[in-house]
């Protein structure tokens, strides 16, 4: 792994985590900074290939600990038929967080959840918010039904807008969207459109840019490849769960501080949702950020305001 930053912190390492090795992948300038965990989206879309491109600031003031689930990444790799349930996911974040804080002395961590991270973020704090120093949302999913409704009306709008003739027949064929039940069936015809949401710039575009920033990545190995195609296949016991999940229904009680960092242009987890969601939180502090010209992929997409954020909210926590 190449450490051209000079990080004091520089480590990749697998440690046994509930039963198999797990990819941890740790960044920081300082022993004593606070310890984030960042837990990345999909189901099985490892994250931590994307670090070198945002992540350099924020080492700055915190060590950042990218964590490759089960059923993701390099933990797939390693445990090709380990695939994660909600459970077992629930009781590996438990058991990284008990690691780390040993690792680095540490009483409690800092959870940043993106996407789907956001889901199991928020299911482990209500458990376990004796663990967690304060929760950080990005791309926060509150219901999932509800994310799919209002993201496929948003396109639909924006093909009926342009007279994009071509996109409104794909989103024809697709049919009834989500349905009253988001399951497999559901999550087949999510791609396609996430495809047409990408057009619009209302998703995550997969072109070559993202598999180049892979590419360029210091901890990149050609055996990532497979597992990025294999890991949503390798999460389909999740999507039952994710397909049911819905934060409106669960009271709105948090016992840690909530930040959410929202992209404005965020139609895949569609920032006016959680933006209503936000309004109803009971917790010790809570805080609402909608970064302007930003999408699903908001760290990426905007740096620099992203990261004056969490500037902020260190600046805030560290007062506390």
């Amino acid at each position: 792994m190449r450490n051209k930053t000079k990080r004091l912190i520089n480590i990749e390492e697998y440690v046994s985590i509930n039963g198999i090795n797990q990819y941890l992948f740790h960044s920081g300038t300082k022993y004593d900074n606070p310890v984030m965990v960042f837990l990345h989206g999909g189901p099985g879309s490892a994250e931590s290939l994307f670090a070198h491109i945002f992540q350099e600031k924020w080492e700055e003031i915190f060590t950042v600990v990218h964590w490759d689930q089960r059923g993701s990444g390099k933990t797939l790799t390693k445990n090709p038929h380990n695939y994660p349930t909600i459970d077992l996911m629930l009781k590996d974040l438990f058991e990284i967080i008990q690691y780390l804080k040993g690792k680095y002395k540490k009483q409690k961590v800092i959870i940043l959840g993106h996407s789907w991270g956001s889901v199991l973020g928020s299911t482990f704090i209500k458990r376990y918010p004796e663990e967690v120093a304060y929760y950080i949302g990005v791309g926060q999913v509150v219901s999932m039904l509800e994310n799919e409704r209002v993201g496929y009306e948003k396109v639909k709008e924006m093909i009926l807008q342009a007279n994009d003739k071509k996109s409104l027949k794909k989103l024809e064929d697709i049919g009834d969207y989500p349905g009253e039940k988001f399951d497999n069936k559901a999550m087949d015809k999510c791609g396609k459109i996430r495809r047409l949401q990408g057009k619009y710039n209302l998703a995550i575009k997969m072109d070559f840019s993202i598999f180049k920033a892979v590419f360029k990545s210091p901890i990149f190995k050609l055996s990532d490849i497979p597992a990025m195609i294999k890991g949503l296949r390798a999460n389909e016991k999740i999507i039952d769960f994710l397909g049911a999940f819905d934060l409106m229904l669960e009271p709105t009680e948090y016992k840690v501080p909530i930040y959410y960092i929202l992209g404005g242009n965020d139609w895949q987890t569609p920032y006016v949702i959680a933006q209503k969601y936000f309004e109803t939180i009971n917790a010790p502090y809570k805080k609402f950020y909608l970064i302007p010209n930003a999408g699903h992929m908001t760290m990426l997409d905007q740096p620099k305001l992203f990261y004056d954020v969490l500037l902020e909210i260190n600046k805030k926590e560290e007062k506390i």
